[in-house]
Formats: structure tokens, C-alpha cells, sequence
């Protein structure tokens, strides 16, 4: 009778081990502590040189190396990170739905998305710029694009702000992506693409775009890269500082080097946590 108490007790122990390890043994970590978990799933761009790219080899881009970074003095391992597509228009929501712990995907702060999500950063400084064939010489400010073939994306803004605000002549003309857009600007076709400078950096760092392309410095507007979270997530005030060891220790530099490097792009310094440029 005694051997059969004990057996019966030590199949409900082992019942409530099994439990316990199916409902929490493997579970990722949910961004509320300092990390260690089993993954953490970061959102960046796929398409975007430079900045967020899935390769066949891997992930590339300053967005990356950023996350990387972020995700290490979080406590996670590049092995342990789970990289996810997030584009311009589902960020908020994959966020809201915690689809990932953090967004690192040209996430420009604005006062209409913080009150939706929080940002940690911002990490970058970006501005409305052109890219302008090597050789080309003229178009030293906004004015200078009257009358020349202005290129931006479909659905993009940039280029209607250069018409509305800038350049009232300017010629619009749409394609379907930036990497066709700089096709055309290699055969002549259009005079300048417009979107942000970090985003034509990359592109034009591209190994078949070596030499071809310049930026036209003009800084058009202030784009404040983010780091976006939950809304009431502590992983903001984590991120910040995983940031601020970032720049102290070099690693921010040699990313923006390794990353814009070959289009010469001339980056601003690291901005400071919490300052928005407007």
C-alpha cells in the first residue's frame, strides 16, 4: 500500500513538472525583462540597402547592426534573434500586437505615431536629401530642381514636398521602386531621386552603383530614427542606454562607416536620447 501512495505521488509530481515546463519552459522572452531568453524578434527592413536588407546571406544594414547591438546588451546572442519584416505601414500595429519586442526599420518619431508607440533613441538623424549623378554639378539647393525630372516612389511624399514647398516646377515623375528610379537616373532619364539621405546612401553603396551617384547635401527636412516599442514598455529606458554605450565605445561610428561609407554620405553626429530635431 505504501509503494502505491508513492507511486501515485510521484506521478502527480511528475504531471506538474511536465505542466510547467509546457507552459513556461520555453516561452521567448516578452520584452518586460532585462533579456535572457529563449529569442527575442526584432522588426527591420528587408529591402532597403544599406539600412535593413535580407540577403542570401543574412541581414545587413546600419538598422541591423544597431539592433544587434541593442539585442546583446539586452542579453541575447545573434542566434537568439528572430527578424521579422516590418513595413512602413504594419509597424504600429505589429507592435500593438507584439508580433516583435522592438522596431528598428528607418522608423522616423513623429508626434502622431508616439501616440501610438513608445521611442527609445532617437539613433540617427536623417534628412530629406537628392541623389544626383557624379558628374552632375547643378543642383546646389531646392530651387535648383525647377524644370529638372524629380523621381520618387509611388505613394511616397518626398517629392510632392519638394513640389508643393521647394521646387513648384519641378517635373514628378513616379516608378515602382528606388532601384528603378536609379536606373533611370544612370541613363539620364530623370535628374534626381528624392527620399531620406540615409536611404540613398544605401542604395548608392551598392557594388554595381560604385562611383555613379552623389548626394546633394540639401537637407530638406529632419527625420529622427526611433527605436519603437510597446506603448509602456520598460524596454524603452533599457534601449536608451544600450544606445548611449553605442556611441561611447565606437561601435555607432564604424556602423555608419561600414554601412554608408562608399557614397560618401556625410552623417550628422549621433543624436542625443531624447532630442527631437524638428
Amino acid at each position: 500500500m505504501k509503494l502505491r501512495k508513492a507511486t501515485a505521488a510521484s506521478a502527480v509530481l511528475l504531471a506538474l513538472s511536465v505542466t510547467a515546463t509546457a507552459c513556461g519552459g520555453d516561452k521567448k522572452d516578452e520584452g518586460g525583462s532585462s533579456g535572457g531568453g529563449k529569442k527575442i524578434t526584432i522588426g527591420i527592413k528587408f529591402d532597403q540597402p544599406g539600412l535593413g536588407q535580407k540577403t542570401p546571406q543574412g541581414y545587413t544594414g546600419f538598422d541591423v547592426d544597431v539592433a544587434t547591438y541593442v539585442a546583446k546588451k539586452l542579453g541575447y546572442g545573434a542566434d537568439q534573434i528572430e527578424w521579422k519584416e516590418s513595413k512602413s505601414a504594419d509597424r504600429e500595429t505589429m507592435l500593438k500586437r507584439g508580433d516583435v519586442d522592438f522596431i528598428a526599420a528607418t522608423y522616423s518619431i513623429t508626434p502622431e505615431r508616439q501616440k501610438l508607440v513608445d521611442f527609445a533613441g532617437p539613433y540617427l538623424l536623417a534628412h530629406q536629401d537628392v541623389l544626383v549623378r557624379a558628374d552632375d554639378d547643378s543642383i546646389k539647393s531646392p530651387s535648383d530642381l525647377n524644370k529638372k525630372k524629380l523621381c520618387s516612389v509611388t505613394g511616397s511624399t518626398s517629392a510632392q514636398n519638394v513640389k508643393e514647398k521647394l521646387a513648384p516646377k519641378a517635373q514628378l515623375q513616379q516608378y515602382p521602386t528606388y532601384s528603378a528610379c536609379l536606373t533611370g537616373l544612370q541613363n539620364k532619364a530623370i535628374d534626381a531621386l528624392t527620399t531620406d539621405d540615409s536611404i540613398l546612401a544605401g542604395y548608392a553603396s551598392q557594388a554595381q552603383f560604385k562611383g555613379k551617384f552623389k548626394l546633394g547635401g540639401l537637407k530638406m527636412t529632419n527625420e529622427n530614427y526611433g527605436i519603437g516599442v510597446k506603448k509602456g514598455s520598460d524596454l524603452k529606458s533599457k534601449i536608451n542606454k544600450a544606445l548611449e554605450d553605442m556611441v561611447s565605445d565606437g561601435s555607432w561610428d564604424a556602423a555608419v562607416k561600414k554601412n554608408f561609407g562608399p557614397a560618401g554620405y556625410k552623417n550628422e553626429p549621433a543624436p542625443k536620447i531624447g532630442e527631437i530635431k524638428s
